[in-house]
């Protein structure tokens, strides 16, 4: 029964969203507001009588937060990889004659959710494995995420946030001509899911796929992952698509499963086998690598074979040249493929490649073109001297890789620093939303500006006024995107040392360490060009890779007149001081659960901050406050906190102690 009130629940959820988009976006209407009204109303029913509420429901109004960065968290337990083969009769012997759940292996970005008391608290990213991103702002706009569920205890899962196809064709075809498309489903998804503003999280359409269960506070499932599934979905939660097989069946399921992928909207790279007996796979315990209570299995890969007829040469923005080979069309995996990446000169000679040589090529795990062999070896491509972007010399050089074992994979790169294909990233970085912040000057427009040389350095930016007869005729623009770019540009003038000092690409200098050196050096950015080593190791974070960093950035005359040029350009705002002698002065803090008196969390940091306290992530024994709206939660922060004897404060009392000298 659940099960039918979940599904009506999403036909309602789907039907008022699409009668709402249809009357406030495009002024037509597709359903009467009595029509409207009676939907509206049964979905409402539904919501109370389940305990369930969709992130994308019209009866909530899930606001979009911004944060200055993502915070990190330790997993509370190892999220380890699977093992993996592409040979069924592996995989039929590792089920036996066990039963074993097989389920698609989605290729997304790993998202561990955590619910407590009903409520969506927390969700994290795989990370590597041991500490992920905490995008709790993210998760709440998901398209099928439940905020709240029938259960009161813990609850902690695992899932795979994707991009359906459908919608990432959609997102590329919307794209502004000229910008470049994304290039895959899986990529921007993990660029969605990381963002800082959740509401281009929002816009990028994200679903959720629960595969897995950690925890569920009191709950007995009889010793079945399968019963965990079936709890899962009862919960409101899309779980992966699954059989219950054995060895002898594994085979034949693998086929059905293989014949879907077609037809499917949603992006895989192959199945995974679990036991279904829980205590079964748990007393088999891990290798150093791998759990051995499931095992992944890789869809073996079609291969074609076909003539190369060139090989591209592609500059990159970070002065690496890609090779990209170019060969008759054949027929992979349903779609037509041309081209393959061949990513380095070591693969370039290991394949010796040619012009006219017969090789095979293959989507790997169905995805991404490759070169699979060579089959006639003439090796007579050659390796160009010139940047094919500017002309200027190029130069191989070798790149330690770890699976290399130390052996140097060899890497073409063009040594021209004015290149305009390197140039690009820098620009790039430098208008960036943490930086200096100008809207409306993508990597497509930048390579324009550069191509028609208007801009050679950052300061040149500042200078796009000038040329308005030149812009206005630029392919994708006018004189509204005109206009609209310089208003950008003229209200970033007014920026903080802070910006500056991350925007003009200092290495290692992140936001939050730019935040810290502006501090302790008095918003002064020319103070931190004169700085030498003692003064910079003084600043908190500052080691001394990256203070050596900072002194060998400055030390170059042309980053010294780049710097100058620059600042004659731009308001330095100084910052507001901090109040060393408040209460909070010099504290640390910890905020979690919903806010009353700020806007969102990082107004909140930002008066921490000014106040001279500092907000870490995680409550550890060098937390001061941990401040909680619910100062009686049994939430896993606050039962920390009182384990330590660090004190659960709300929002008033943060500012009652922010008052205090």
């Amino acid at each position: 029964m659940a099960n039918v009130e979940n599904g009506r629940m999403r036909e309602l959820i789907g039907l008022l969203n699409e009668a709402a988009r249809a009357y406030y976006a495009e002024d037509r209407e597709i359903m009467s507001n009595f029509e409207y009204d009676r939907l509206y109303d049964e979905l409402v029913s539904l919501e109370e009588a389940t305990g369930i509420v969709m992130a994308d429901s019209p009866t909530v109004k899930v606001g979009y937060e911004s944060v200055d960065s993502l915070p990190k968290e330790e997993h509370a337990e190892p999220m380890l990889s699977l093992d993996k083969t592409k040979d069924r009769s592996v995989l039929a012997a590792f089920a036996g004659d066990r039963k074993t759940i097989l389920s698609w292996k989605m290729d997304g970005l790993t998202i561990v959710l955590t619910y407590r008391d009903g409520k969506l608290e927390k969700g994290v990213t795989r990370g590597n494995g041991t500490v992920g991103e905490v995008i709790t702002p993210n998760v709440r706009v998901f398209k099928n995420v439940p905020l709240t569920i029938p259960f009161t205890g813990e609850l902690v899962l695992r899932g795979e946030a994707v991009i359906r196809y459908s919608d990432f064709e959609k997102i590329n075809s919307s794209l502004p001509e000229g910008e470049r498309p994304y290039k895959n489903p899986r990529n921007l998804c993990s660029g969605s899911v990381r963002q800082l503003d959740s509401s281009i999280t929002a816009k990028r359409n994200v679903y959720f796929y629960a595969f897995s269960l950690v925890r569920a506070e009191g709950k007995d499932f009889e010793n079945s992952h399968a019963e965990e599934f079936r709890f899962l979905a009862s919960l409101g939660f899309d779980v992966v698509e699954y059989e219950i097989v054995d060895g002898a069946g594994i085979s034949q399921a693998v086929d059905r499963f293989e014949n879907k992928i077609a037809a499917n909207d949603f992006p895989s790279d192959g199945l995974v086998a679990l036991y279904d007996d829980i205590a079964y796979g748990a007393s088999l315990g891990r290798t150093a690598k791998f759990p051995r209570n499931a095992f992944a299995f890789k869809w073996q890969d079609e291969i074609m074979e076909t003539t190369l007829r060139e090989v591209e040469w592609s500059a990159s923005r970070t002065g690496r040249i890609n090779p990209v080979a170019i060969f008759d069309p054949v027929e992979l995996e349903g779609t037509t493929v041309s081209r393959a990446s061949v990513h380095n000169v070591s693969i370039v000679k290991e394949l010796q490649l040619g012009i006219g040589d017969r090789v095979t090529v293959y989507k790997a795990n169905m995805i991404i073109p490759q070169i699979a062999d060579n089959l006639t070896r003439s090796g007579t491509l050659p390796v160009p001297e010139k940047c094919p972007v500017c002309g200027g010399r190029t130069e191989i050089r070798k790149e330690i890789s770890d699976a290399a074992a130390g052996e140097g994979v060899e890497t073409l790169y063009c040594t021209e620093p004015d290149c305009p294909a390197k140039k690009i990233l820098s620009f790039a970085h430098f208008v960036s939303r943490d930086a200096l912040g100008i809207d409306g000057i993508s990597e497509a427009t930048l390579e324009k500006l550069i191509a028609e040389g208007l801009i050679h350095e950052n300061a040149d930016i500042f200078e796009l006024s000038k040329h308005r007869a030149i812009i206005e005729k630029m392919e994708g623009f006018g004189t509204r995107s005109f206009e609209k770019m310089i208003a950008s540009i003229e209200s970033s003038r007014k920026t903080t040392a802070a910006k500056v000092l991350y925007g003009i690409g200092i290495p290692g200098v992140g936001v939050q360490t730019a935040k810290l050196i502006a501090a302790a050096f008095s918003d002064d950015v020319e103070a931190v060009a004169d700085a030498g080593e003692e003064q910079l190791l003084a600043v908190d974070t500052v080691g001394p890779v990256i203070a050596e960093g900072i002194i060998k950035w400055f030390s170059k005359e042309e980053n010294r007149k780049m710097l100058s040029r620059l600042l004659t350009f731009l308001e330095i705002e100084k910052q507001e001081e901090k109040r060393e002698s408040s209460a909070v002065a010099g504290k640390t803090f910890v905020i979690t659960g919903s806010l009353l008196h700020f806007s969102n969390r990082s107004e909140l940091v930002e008066t921490i901050e000014r106040a001279g306290g500092k907000v870490s992530s995680s409550v550890s024994a060098k937390t001061d406050y941990l401040i909680n709206n619910n100062t009686a939660s049994t939430s896993g922060k606050n039962k920390k906190a009182r384990e330590l004897g660090i004190p659960v404060i709300s929002e008033e009392d943060f500012l009652a102690l922010a008052e205090r000298n």
